[in-house]
């Protein structure tokens, strides 16, 4: 279940993941994210990765942009709606 609080200061926190060489067949890795403003989830993913990754750095780092493309679209589009006064900079837990 989804839920939703009224707060006047809002803020998105993101989490990303990913896994090294996940599937032994095609050797992608996975990565994942999840976005929640006032505390409830409003974006997730869960996908293996379009390019064959040689060292965990690497996938870290898809992953992360990944989930940094999807923070910038939130924020543009949160500010563009013109419904807040204020959203905080997204904040990140690796």
């Amino acid at each position: 279940m989804l839920t939703y609080r009224k707060y006047d200061h809002l803020e998105v926190f993101g989490y990303a993941n990913s896994d090294f060489t996940d599937c032994k067949n095609t050797r992608k890795s996975t990565f994942g994210y999840m976005y929640l403003l006032a505390r409830g989830a409003i974006s997730w993913k869960s996908a293996k990765q379009f390019v064959i990754i040689a060292s965990t750095m690497e996938v870290e780092f898809v992953a992360c942009f990944e989930a940094t493309n999807q923070a910038n679209w939130f924020q543009n589009f949160i500010s563009g709606l013109g419904a807040v006064d204020n959203i905080a900079k997204t904040k990140y837990l690796l």
